[in-house]
């Protein structure tokens, strides 16, 4: 009997971490880190895996449609600045190069992509969903340019 119940405390230790996971993804999405910028432009840079392109399209349709749904004001503004471009050439890899230009920058506005969907998606389960397609699509995060304004051509 001894032996038995040794086993069945051992399983136990071993199989905590797993669900422990579960838990860590809760208290994260209970106290997200906010994502701001400095600045009048940004220019954000994600290389996406090739066969992932139609879940990243899908994370930034659900962004939009998160901006357009969001009772925060600055939510408005942040979507009337903020353009995705897919580079037309894939890079030497074979992934795809999508940037996003931010202009102008929200001051003190929340730019996080899960945390603006999360917002809109209450369901823990949608939202490891989405994480989940996000995290897939994304092979890295390039690069991140924020500052002011140098020139405006256009005046």
């Amino acid at each position: 009997m001894r032996r038995l119940s040794g086993f069945l405390v051992a399983g136990a230790i071993m199989l905590l971490p797993a669900f422990s996971q579960g838990i860590a993804f809760a208290q994260t999405a209970e106290a997200p880190q906010k994502t701001t910028f400095t600045g009048d432009v940004v220019v954000w840079a994600f290389n996406v895996n090739a066969d992932k392109a139609a879940d990243y399209e899908a994370v930034v349709a659900k962004l939009k449609d998160a901006l357009s749904k969001s009772e925060a004001p600055e939510a408005k503004a942040q979507m009337a600045g903020w353009k995705v471009m897919k580079n037309a050439t894939p890079q030497p890899d074979g992934s795809l190069l999508y940037i996003h230009v931010i202009s102008p920058v929200v001051p003190d506005a929340d730019y996080s992509v899960t945390n603006i969907v999360y917002a809109a998606i209450k369901d823990p389960t949608e939202q490891r969903a989405f994480y989940d397609q996000y995290r897939g699509a994304v092979k890295a995060v390039l690069f991140l340019i924020q500052g002011p304004l140098a020139v405006d051509m256009s005046k």
